[in-house]
């Protein structure tokens, strides 16, 4: 199916531009390093550096070199989330001369200077001769503040059985499998998980590593629990884990995963045995929908036959190689591999192939080397107006309501009053927040990008806050909608789609039925590609232009973004264009017409009326005000009547009739 129906859905630029390494001659010199920020000028306004030779650059650089230098890392640690990667011993120009050994070490004296200057570490990547000369990669890793961790989200998704929880569990409690699902039992949440060992719920789950990219993870001796705060205290980088369900009854929870918890990268798990069956395909059908680089790990290696891993391999290159993928697997098989894949990953294209083993432990240490240089997708903008999605809601005994959800924009501080909503009507009201907390841990402000839980200072019940509710900056002037338009694509529908029809729309952390409005096309089957006008069932929801929304019911899926917003029209309004049409009052100036009063102002609701017709006719009495009889429905059908003046002159030609009317 992803083969060939995703294909619209990848970025327009898939150029060979996009997909050079960082270091290849073809690529100018400020943009030598994978985290270089494209705007800022590397050698000065004098050039001080381009009249030296760049590879030894670091080698005893006078005074104002050093300032440049240490200007340089400067820019492109706050541009790379606290870290840069720099290749040192190989020229600008892309020639790899290489350095000797005396030359590399003052180099090295000099970049770990600049380094502690700016509170960083620097750790070798790694190092390769070149003409008997020496070239090495290095790590440059900010020493983050206590509470200002970098974060970054991977989704992990698969089939059922291949393994996602287990490796998990080998990866953030340090211990290995015993090929008897031990390692997944600290992951559960629910009791029937623990009985069938199959993930029901979506778990969260977190891998520290510190300034010199070792984990910080260690769990408690006595009950094996990890401690999340000592970690986020200890660790730089924090990998959060999205622990979603395999089988095809929880698709539901696994694509709000997928779209709720904004996944920075998603991990595509395969059990070396069973091979590409099930839901694999189904999951990396929609990583590719959603635009989520993906990287893939082979499990149970210990327990293949060789000539079955291999087939699974041949048939997992030829997926990813479609005209549906478009992607470029590289088998990783040794610490080159992983930073070549790690330093392209971001182009989208490459797909990395991990072969591990959680019993034996074998490649697992590749695994968590490529993690640790994993770096968040989201970009921060401290002066963008604050945005926070709510996915989650709880209500804590002694503290109150408490929501958590992803910061998509800005920056929240305590005590921020923010505009939460939309509510059924539509409208937002205003909140306080009380505290934060992020991976278990008190902070005092959250950036974009990072996740978080809010404690609510106002006294809002919990079943009033509902998951795809925001909370946004006052000064957005937020409005909800109910109708919205998108540009979808049809995956898969067993017959054809009109008019009417109803699906469960996920946007983001918003998840409700929707139903079709209008289409630009009279019918749309699998593989047709259309512009259709939904329209919420339950709740207006607060949705931006150009946002990524997968449309779902039973087999039925199609993905698209949206494309044009409705804004929700506010009760107020409602009331006076009903006024002016067929609304209350519409009844009440008829009704005097008809009996005799002339075309003048018509009275207020509040005005006593002796005709007992009037109730009759308003289905007013012991059933309550305004309320119609079940018997009056087929009375009032557009069928029988095709006005509210045809019902007064049938109720005063009653009244003529020496028999009263009923009541």
């Amino acid at each position: 199916m992803c083969a060939a129906i995703v294909t619209n859905f990848m970025p327009d630029s898939l150029s060979s531009e996009n997909l050079q390494s960082p270091t290849t001659p073809d690529m100018p010199e400020k943009a030598a390093s994978l985290f270089a920020p494209d705007d800022v000028d590397l050698f000065g306004k004098d050039h001080i550096l381009a009249k030296n030779c760049c590879k030894t650059r670091f080698v005893n650089p006078n005074e104002e070199m050093y300032e440049h230098l240490l200007k340089q890392l400067e820019h492109r640690l706050k541009d790379g989330h606290s870290e840069a990667i720099y290749e040192v011993g190989q020229g600008g120009d892309g020639t790899e001369d290489g350095l000797s050994e005396e030359e590399m070490t003052k180099s090295l004296e000099t970049i770990k200077g600049m380094a502690d200057t700016l509170n960083a570490d620097v750790v070798v990547l790694r190092e390769r001769q070149v003409n008997n000369k020496i070239v090495q990669e290095l790590l440059i890793r900010g020493r983050a503040e206590e509470e200002d961790f970098l974060e970054v989200r991977v989704a992990v998704v698969g089939n059922v059985d291949a393994g996602k929880s287990t490796l998990l569990g080998v990866l953030t409690h340090g211990e290995l499998d015993n090929g008897r699902g031990f390692a997944r039992q600290r992951l559960f949440r629910h009791k029937h998980e623990m009985e069938s060992g199959r993930t029901s719920s979506v778990g969260n789950d977190i891998l520290g590593f510190n300034s010199q990219g070792k984990v910080v993870n260690k769990p408690d001796s006595h009950g094996g629990n990890l401690d999340w705060v000592r970690i986020c205290e200890e660790s730089s980088k924090v990998i959060t884990f999205i622990d979603l369900a395999g089988h095809e009854k929880y698709l539901k929870t696994t694509v709000f995963g997928m779209t709720g918890h904004v996944p920075d990268f998603g991990m595509l798990m395969i059990g070396s045995n069973a091979g590409i069956i099930g839901m694999t395909k189904e999951h990396l059908g929609l990583a590719l929908a959603l635009n989520v680089p993906i990287f893939v790990v082979v499990t149970k290696i210990d327990m293949c036959p060789p000539n079955v891993l291999q087939d699974t391999l041949k048939l997992l290159l030829r997926i990813l190689k479609s005209p549906g993928c478009r992607k470029i697997p590289v088998l990783v098989n040794s610490q080159d591999d992983v930073v070549t894949s790690a330093t392209n990953f971001s182009s989208e294209r490459v797909c990395p192939i991990f072969q591990v083993s959680n019993v034996t432990g074998e490649n697992l240490d590749y695994l968590k080397m490529f993690l640790n240089l994993l770096t968040t997708r989201m970009k921060c903008d401290e002066n963008d107006p604050a945005e926070f999605q709510i996915d989650d809601t709880y209500s804590v005994p002694g503290v109150g309501t408490v929501v958590s959800g992803t910061t998509l924009k800005g920056v929240i501080r305590v005590n921020d009053t923010l505009l939460l909503g939309p509510d059924p009507l539509g409208q937002f009201q205003s909140v306080i927040v009380k505290s934060i907390h992020r991976k278990r841990m008190p902070v005092k402000v959250v950036k974009a990008g990072q996740t978080a839980s809010f404690a609510l200072k106002k006294q809002i019940k919990r079943s009033h806050v509902r998951k795809g509710m925001v909370m946004i900056s006052p000064q957005t002037k937020p409005e909800a909608c109910w109708e919205f338009e998108g540009e979808i694509l049809v995956l898969h529908h067993p017959t054809t789609i009109s008019a009417r029809y109803q699906a469960m729309v996920h946007c983001g952390s918003i998840r409700q039925t929707a139903s079709i409005i209008y289409m630009n096309r009279e019918h749309l089957r699998t593989g047709d590609k259309a512009i259709v006008h939904f329209r919420f069932i339950k709740n207006p929801e607060y949705i931006h232009e150009d946002t990524r929304m997968v449309f779902r019911e039973g087999k039925t899926k199609a993905v698209g973004r949206i494309v044009k917003v409705f804004p929700h029209i506010p009760p107020t309004e409602q009331k006076q264009k009903q006024k002016s049409g067929r609304g209350r009052g519409y009844h009440n100036h008829h009704h005097q017409t008809a009996r005799g009063q002339g075309s003048g102002p018509s009275t207020s609701d509040s005005t006593v009326h002796t005709n007992p017709q009037y109730y009759s006719y308003r289905g007013q009495g012991k059933r309550g005000g305004g309320r119609r009889s079940r018997n009056r429905k087929t009375k009032d059908s557009p069928d029988e009547v095709s006005s509210n003046e045809t019902v007064v002159e049938k109720t005063q030609s009653q009244s003529s009739i020496s028999s009263p009317p009923t009541l």
